[in-house]
């Protein structure tokens, strides 16, 4: 059995980490084909996939941030805003086309609203699911990140 590879020590994000990724789109009449391959459209290995759907009217997701963990949001049906803040200054992100997607770095704070009818967000990650990589309470995240180099 192999071990995975420890977590690295958070690092204090930037907004301007925060970035999106046009991906390949190739054209057909029949319909389009988009790929993601890890390492190159997306800047990690990608060891996690998972996806929302089904979110009600007025509801949001996310509501934390992640201390190690590197993710990329595409919007394959329907759209959402990601809003993101690095400690303090929020910007925002609207998702609409699956030849997007959003990275975010580690700790970089994200919530996720607006969605439309029927939208699918499909979030690729960096790291396999651990419950203590996740800051959920908004003061405990600005402590951390003010704390970091």
């Amino acid at each position: 059995m192999s071990k995975s590879n420890p977590a690295p020590p958070p690092k204090r994000a930037r907004l301007q980490d925060v970035r999106m990724i046009e991906l390949p789109k190739i054209p057909d009449p029949r319909g389009n084909l988009t790929f993601i391959e890890g390492g190159r459209h997306v800047p990690f290995e990608i060891q996690r996939v998972f996806y929302l759907y089904d979110v009600p009217g007025g509801e949001s997701r996310g509501g934390h941030a992640l201390k190690t963990t590197e993710q990329f949001l595409i919007a394959v049906s329907g759209s959402f805003t990601v809003v993101v803040d690095s400690g303090g200054t929020r910007q925002r992100y609207f998702l609409n086309r699956s030849y997007f997607g959003l990275y975010l770095p580690p700790m970089i704070w994200r919530e996720i609203e607006d969605f439309s009818s029927g939208a699918v967000c499909l979030v690729l990650a960096s790291r396999p699911y651990d419950a203590g990589d996740y800051y959920q309470d908004y003061q405990e995240f600005l402590e951390a990140s003010r704390q970091l180099q």
